[in-house]
């Protein structure tokens, strides 16, 4: 079947009493539990095959943003749930780490290549002149600045030196070999969670009492 994350979400925040974040730029946070003055963010996920997808383009930002994050997984069958699995930031953090280090190498390699760009390979690409404009620096970076950064850049008049010019597009090569370097979905494995006590009533109740345990 094919699963509709929003409606699979708000089923696991009131089976477990969750509450939805609604204030913006929490985006990523798809649930929070209150427990005595801590707010524990949670990551929800459902799967019908026991394996779990994780996102598009794992990169750094996942690592960061799922370091504190505690996890529940629905396992479906039939569109209903047959049990729900509670997985700690520890008991989340070996596979993490795992596909940090996957990744570590590719990431530094693109941090060491993009540093090496000198200024004859942007007037490779723009052409060599004094002074650059606005639409130069965007035709580099495109959407990846926003137009306050863009502006904030210019350091000579209404435009940019071509110094800054080649700090643009280290910036723009740094983003490409990164884009690349991500992985694409990485499958928690069912046999990760073999150990792993199966909610299957008490929903609430019973998550509260695992994690004060």
């Amino acid at each position: 079947m094919s699963f509709q994350d929003d409606e699979r979400e708000e089923e696991t925040r009131k089976l477990f009493d969750l509450k939805k974040v609604k204030s913006e730029g929490r985006s990523g946070i798809d649930a929070i539990l209150k427990i005595g003055k801590k707010n524990l963010n949670f990551e929800l996920k459902t799967t019908s095959t026991g394996s779990v997808t994780t996102v598009r383009d794992f990169g750094p930002e996942h690592i960061k943003k799922w370091e504190n994050k505690h996890w529940l997984i629905g396992v479906y069958s039939n569109g209903k749930p047959n049990y729900f699995l509670y997985v700690s930031p520890k008991a989340m953090k070996p596979w993490i780490e795992e596909k940090a280090n996957y990744i570590k190498a590719d990431f530094q390699l693109s941090k060491i290549l993009s540093k090496k760009i000198s200024l004859d390979d942007m007037y490779l690409i723009l052409g060599k002149k004094e002074k650059y404009t606005y639409a130069d620096a965007k035709k580099l970076h495109k959407m990846q600045y926003k137009k306050a950064e863009y502006l904030h850049m210019m350091d000579i008049q209404n435009g940019y030196s071509p110094e800054r010019m080649v700090k643009i597009l280290k910036d723009r090569s740094e983003y490409l070999m990164n884009r690349g370097s991500t992985l694409n979905n990485p499958h928690i494995p069912k046999g990760y969670f073999d150990s792993f006590t199966k909610i299957t009533k008490k929903h609430a109740e019973t998550l509260r009492k695992m994690i004060n345990d």
